[in-house]
């Protein structure tokens, strides 16, 4: 945990400067691929997703060391051949895994918030689940594990490996001639989160894409036929929670309603999108039939709340890696509240974003018992001990959150429009 957490501290500065890049790059030519309400939904998924995995939030079926330490029939070292096997056995491990998440509906769950934005830039790469709660990858692992490939080795591997597909999100980078056949690119990608029939499930590989080719996943990317970004059932939310558990709620009601008992079973397993005959009729949903006419989710937002949405995706940027370079100082019983509070922010800000009346409560609510802290501990989890002003700029913060919880809900001009508009 302490290890995966220190790599986020390098990692998460070079995201948001290779995204700032980016964006500067899009101005320059004049091909602008990002919105401000899409980029912070996704950085803020990234930031849920980051909170659960750092604490070890979930079930782990086994682990890679429980499985190494038991199964390995051969010791083959620590060369640096090992190391190549590793991260090889990895990616494979890992387009099985997006195999299954893309076919079989329980596992879709898991993956949708990856693909629910509707732009495709680099911040995509951050929309990240926190619906995983059981973890069964290691089981993929399996081959290493007889192998006697480390622990130590994936240990390290597995966040790099992680990191290395971030730089593929992209609509800036075109072919890449030889190299399509050995890595995935950003055109193979582009593939891979189209909703296009031609695209749908394609691309499946994560590092390496002869992975697709020797599988027969592999679709390139044919110039008549530009990429549409999304998912056939449209997210229409900002917030990543909610994004997250969208497919597993729509599940758990077709299990309910269908009155065949076999199929309140078999709807888990079956391909993705499968529904009961009864359910399916009778409890339509819509899907998008036209991918070069449907009409993209936004929200009304002036240039002030969208100011505001940045100032509340930075203010949790600096409040989540304050928690980071002090993990060890902190704890964990003191970190898993301290991420709480953080999931709650994100929530707040970004039910705020989807413009619902409920945002006002959230952002009061948790402000208050923010304040309660300051007063109650006589600080914010000793970052009074870095710098003298440490409360005051929290309760600034918690200030303002309440401030502009009440005047984007109750006073800004055309605050409760939601039309969805092209």
């Amino acid at each position: 945990m302490i290890s995966y957490t220190t790599a986020l501290l390098y990692a998460i500065p070079f995201f948001m400067i290779l995204m700032a890049l980016e964006i500067g790059y899009g101005y320059f030519v004049k091909k602008q691929m990002y919105t401000v309400l899409d980029t912070v939904s996704s950085i803020s998924s990234g930031f849920t997703n980051i909170i659960k995995d750092s604490l070890g939030i979930g079930l782990l079926i086994v682990s890679y060391p429980y499985l190494e330490r038991n199964l390995a029939l051969v010791n083959i070292g620590n060369s640096w051949e090992v190391w190549v096997l590793g991260f090889i056995f990895i990616d494979f491990a890992g387009y099985w895994n997006h195999r299954l998440s893309h076919k079989i509906n329980i596992f879709w769950n898991q993956h949708v918030i990856h693909h629910s934005s509707e732009e495709f830039n680099l911040s995509c790469a951050l929309r990240q689940s926190i619906s995983n709660l059981i973890g069964y990858v290691p089981l993929l692992l399996l081959p290493a594990a007889l192998l006697g490939v480390p622990e130590q080795v994936i240990a390290v591997l597995a966040p790099l490996h992680l990191f290395a597909q971030f730089w593929y999100h992209t609509r800036h980078i075109g072919k890449l001639g030889w190299l399509e056949y050995v890595i995935v690119t950003p055109s193979q990608h582009r593939v891979h989160h189209a909703i296009n029939p031609e695209y749908i499930d394609k691309n499946l590989g994560q590092i390496f894409s002869f992975w697709d080719r020797l599988f027969g996943t592999f679709q390139e990317e044919l110039d008549d036929v530009p990429p549409q970004y999304g998912v056939l059932k449209p997210a229409a939310t900002w917030n990543p929670v909610h994004i997250n558990f969208q497919h597993f709620w729509r599940l758990v009601k077709d299990a309910w309603y269908t009155k065949n008992i076999w199929d309140k079973i078999k709807i888990w397993f079956m391909p993705t999108g499968w529904r009961p005959a009864d359910v399916k009729e009778k409890y339509p949903i819509a899907i998008i039939e036209d991918v070069y006419a449907f009409k993209r989710y936004t929200t009304e937002a002036s240039k002030l709340f969208k100011g505001y949405i940045l100032f509340q995706m930075f203010a949790t940027l600096g409040l989540m890696l304050f928690l980071f370079y002090n993990f060890e100082n902190i704890g964990f019983g003191a970190a898993l509240l301290y991420g709480a509070f953080i999931f709650v922010g994100v929530y707040g800000y970004t039910t705020l974003m989807d413009r619902k009346k409920y945002a006002l409560t959230i952002e009061v609510v948790r402000s208050m018992l923010g304040v309660a802290y300051l007063i109650i501990q006589n600080g914010w989890f000793g970052m009074q001990t870095y710098f003298a002003g440490a409360t005051s700029v929290m309760l600034s913060y918690f200030l303002i959150t309440i401030t502009a919880a009440v005047y984007f809900t109750l006073l800004e001009k055309e605050f409760f429009n939601n039309e969805i508009v092209a």
